[in-house]
């Protein structure tokens, strides 16, 4: 199990790494791009932008509280408040994040609608399906979690 859990703390630090990276250096090219453009381009762009630099704050956290999900599973303490209320932060996390892109939907739709191209709006959808699949996940687990920890406690 230990190979296991080391290798999800890989991904997660891998995951953050690539993150900051885009954040670093794809989206400030994207900002450059769209500063060259027509203006109501660029201000959608750039609110596209901000939301995706706001975004980032409760994806680290929520990459901070999976850290810590799987440093209680490596001590085994899998089975305490602490995975419960890590998992309740990660759902929060997760729920924020979607909350910031339904809010830049209309902004994808303008990109869609200027650029001709509706896969624009599928891919602001995908920013916003793949926290609602990690949030509703994280609270399944909290509940399956709390309940394994009240038939532990009720078997003491």
């Amino acid at each position: 199990m230990k190979r296991e859990v080391l290798f999800l703390k890989a991904a997660v630090v891998f995951i953050g790494i690539l993150v900051l990276a885009l954040c670093i250096f794809m989206l400030p090219l994207i900002a450059k791009d769209a500063a060259k453009s027509s203006w109501k381009m660029a201000y959608t762009l750039y609110g596209i932008l901000a939301i995706m630099y706001v975004s980032v704050i409760p994806f680290f956290a929520a990459l901070y509280h999976s850290f810590r999900i799987l440093i209680y599973i490596d001590t085994n303490k899998a089975f305490s408040e602490l995975s419960v209320k890590a998992l309740g932060n990660l759902k929060k996390y997760a729920t924020i994040i979607i909350i910031l892109y339904l809010i830049g939907m209309p902004l994808f739709y303008i990109v869609g609608e200027v650029d001709d191209a509706p896969g624009v709006i599928l891919i602001g959808m995908i920013f916003v399906f793949a926290p609602m699949a990690v949030a509703v996940f994280a609270n399944l687990l909290k509940k399956l979690l709390k309940n394994a920890i009240d038939i532990k406690n009720d078997m003491r």
